[in-house]
């Protein structure tokens, strides 16, 4: 068992999920802040089932996170990813089972600081999962294990004003160099955050990455 808990949403179609979207949410927020994408996606994924826990460490100044951020360099990122991969990957089994399914028909979606969690977790599972989408984040490394490849997107504003827009062109290298299959996108504008052509492009994504069962 993970200690990890946060908000869930059914498929939309009431039947039993056959397919499974994580969300995982940025420093300071914590799972409310991205289950609501479930509306969107469910759309599309009347099948899938929607989870976003809370990151484990609660923030004095209120939300939580899954790792602290203090130089925020690429050091603290390394450490940081791998502390908080045990129980995440512990939350991400427990989901699986619960829904009765396997890796591959699992995705995750990070934003900012869950991104870094995500591209660092979604390629060192046992086995590979359906997809992986990432917002407005980083790669903090993709070295030392036997990686598998998961389809993966990176959608980034060009007006960031909290994580560097080329910080996804370097993440897309990485996992490119690595054998991990990328797409990435810069929204024109867009800060911090995520928009409505950034939303139908994971949709897209994960139409095709979790198709029907």
């Amino acid at each position: 068992m993970s200690g990890i808990t946060g908000p869930t949403v059914p498929p939309a179609s009431g039947v039993p999920a056959s397919a499974l979207v994580v969300f995982l949410h940025g420093f300071g927020a914590d799972g409310n802040d991205l289950i609501g994408l479930s509306g969107v996606f469910s759309q599309i994924l009347p099948y899938a089932a929607f989870a976003s826990p809370n990151a484990p460490q609660a923030m004095a100044m209120g939300g939580r996170a899954w790792f602290p951020l203090t130089m925020r360099d690429p050091s603290e990122y390394e450490r940081g990813v791998a502390a908080a991969a045990p129980a995440l990957d512990a939350y991400l089994d427990d989901e699986l089972a619960r829904l009765g399914l396997e890796a591959n028909r699992m995705a995750l979606v990070g934003f900012s600081q869950g991104t870094m969690m995500a591209l660092h977790v979604a390629y060192r599972r046992p086995a590979a999962l359906a997809g992986v989408v990432g917002y407005s984040g980083l790669c903090a490394t993709v070295e030392g294990d036997a990686l598998q490849p998961s389809p993966t997107l990176l959608v980034h504003g060009t007006d960031d004003e909290v994580v560097p827009p080329q910080m996804t062109m370097v993440a897309a290298q990485m996992l490119s160099s690595a054998g991990i299959p990328v797409e990435w996108h810069m929204i024109p504008g867009l800060g911090h955050g995520i928009e409505e052509t950034g939303l139908r492009m994971a949709a897209d994504h994960l139409r095709r990455c979790l198709p029907p069962r």
